[in-house]
């Protein structure tokens, strides 16, 4: 599936056609999107003790992941999504722009590399203080 977590879409059809909106959850085996905001279907909660309230919320539903495109962060363009294999990695590529749609992960591990290194100079200085 071409659309992932986090990415931000554009609904191209259905009755929310042309939001824009940050993908909630994805689920790859049924090919469908959570997106924030779109699809809202209204949930029925039953009080299941005194002190409950009953209510009815709302919240986003399924859509399939045909119906959405993927907007490009560089270009800010909805775009279709193409691969390439840098090194030993498979990127996905912006087929407008060229820019790479998974440069969120790879500063992702930058931030957890830099964060294992500060824990283990904080962790050197006390021993160093004894």
């Amino acid at each position: 599936m071409k659309v992932k977590k986090n990415d931000t879409v554009l609904v191209i059809t259905g009755k929310d056609a042309g939001k824009t909106a940050k993908v909630v959850a994805a689920m790859p085996k049924a090919n469908k999107v959570i997106v924030d905001g779109v699809n809202i279907q209204k949930k029925h909660k039953k009080a299941r003790s005194a002190q409950d309230v009953s209510s009815i919320q709302n919240q986003a539903g399924p859509i399939d992941a045909s119906n959405v495109m993927v907007v490009c962060p560089t270009c800010n363009k909805a775009t279709r999504v193409a691969y390439a294999i840098e090194g030993d990695k498979k990127a996905r590529i912006c087929k407008k722009c060229g820019a790479v749609l998974d440069a969120s992960k790879e500063a992702k591990e930058v931030k957890k590399a830099t964060k294992r290194k500060t824990k283990k100079e904080t962790a050197e200085k006390p021993a160093e203080e004894k």
